[in-house]
Order: C-alpha cells, then structure tokens, then sequence
C-alpha cells in the first residue's frame, strides 16, 4: 500500500510546549536538529509525540538568567519530523518549522516543561510559501559570497542555485553565526523580502566590522 502523504498544516493548537532556547532559530520549512537530553524535555518529546507532535522553539530574554527565564514575545512553533534515541538516552530530534507564534501568556501546568498560550494569528502567511519574487537574488548570494570568501569558506553552489529563495534566505537565515538579537530580528521580520534584507544589512556591518579590526557581531 502507498504511503498516505500528509495534508500541510493549516492551524496551531491554542496551547504548545515550548522549548527556551538562546541563539536558536526556526523558520517556516526549515529544519533544525536539537539534542535533547535534560529530563524535562525529554518528557516534553514523549508528550509531543504521543500528540500532535508540535513545540514551540523560543529564545529566552537576552536580560533573562535562573531556570525559569523570560520568554521572547515571538517563537517558532515545529513539528517532529525526525526522531532517534541514542544508548545513553538521549534523543535526537529534527524539528520542521510549521508557523510562527505570538506568545499570549504562560499556562500553570503540572509538566516539568513550560507550556504556553499562543496564536499564529499575526503570521498566518507562513502557512504558505510566498514573496518569492520579492527577493533580490543576485544581492543576497553577493554578501553570501562576500562572507564566504572573507572567512575562507566554501559552499555547494550546485545546491544553492537549485534552492527556492525562500529555502535559501530561511536557511542561510538559521544557519547564520549572529547572536541572540540578530536571530530574534530575522525571526520577527514581517515577510520573506524583509528577512533577506536583513540578512544582507548583518552580514555587511558584520563584514565592515571585521576589516576594521572591530570584529564580528555578537
């Protein structure tokens, strides 16, 4: 029998999992690995996957400390599209972005991980793929070439020339090397040809900062 392809999400649930995380970004369609191996958020997995198989991927407030920081008003909610459990019980999981959210409140639960109260509302656009045409390319893959080169790097150019603009500016969005705020700026950037152009405006300051002997962002 032929594998029954699933329907693309169109909703979110009310309330999600969340998952703090610093420095870490997810966009719609895009992928991130994350290795999870504190007890409550192993818990939180089981529970996913035994659901809906969502969690919601936010920052903490770069202000935040202690085990219980501040949330960032806007996170990434994925699901789980991959999943292993190592020998020593960690797991290893792969979370495709679905939707971003908007953060409504906390909810009092007797989970060891936090649960909040979230509407897609202000981002129902990522639902589907647009403002493809919006992207300048040719500006985008200049300061992609431009850091590549300034940090002696290489990239699979076949791969990149095949790429959506949209696979292309998520994907080089969150694989960026730029600090909390920034990723938190690309994130909460409105459409796709906004992401790119800030994608362009960091890597040049970032650029200019390093030939002047003043370094990268952070």
């Amino acid at each position: 029998m032929a594998n029954r392809r699933r329907k693309p999400q169109t909703t979110l649930p009310d309330e999600i999992p969340v998952f703090p995380l610093e420095g870490a970004l997810l966009l719609p369609r895009g992928q991130i690995p994350l290795n999870v191996f504190e007890p409550r958020y192993l818990a939180m997995v089981d529970d996913a996957l035994a659901g809906k198989r969502i969690i919601g991927l936010i920052q903490p407030r770069e202000d935040a400390d202690g085990d219980l920081p501040p949330l960032r008003s806007v996170g990434c909610a994925g699901r789980i599209t991959g999943f292993n459990e190592t020998d020593d019980g960690r797991y290893l999981i792969t979370l495709t972005g679905v939707v971003r959210f908007r953060v409504l409140d906390e909810v009092s639960t007797r989970t060891p991980y936090r649960v909040c109260r979230v509407t897609a509302d202000p981002f129902r656009s990522d639902f589907e793929i647009a403002g493809e045409a919006d992207v300048d390319r040719e500006q985008l893959l200049g300061a992609f070439r431009a850091y590549l080169a300034a940090h002696d790097l290489e990239a699979d150019w076949d791969s990149v020339a095949r790429a959506s603009n949209e696979s292309l500016v998520n994907g080089m969005a969150m694989l960026s090397p730029y600090g909390p705020a920034e990723k938190q700026a690309l994130l909460e950037a409105p459409d796709l040809k906004t992401r790119a152009e800030t994608l362009v405006a960091l890597t040049e300051v970032t650029l200019a900062r390093e030939a002047g002997g003043g370094g990268a962002l952070q």
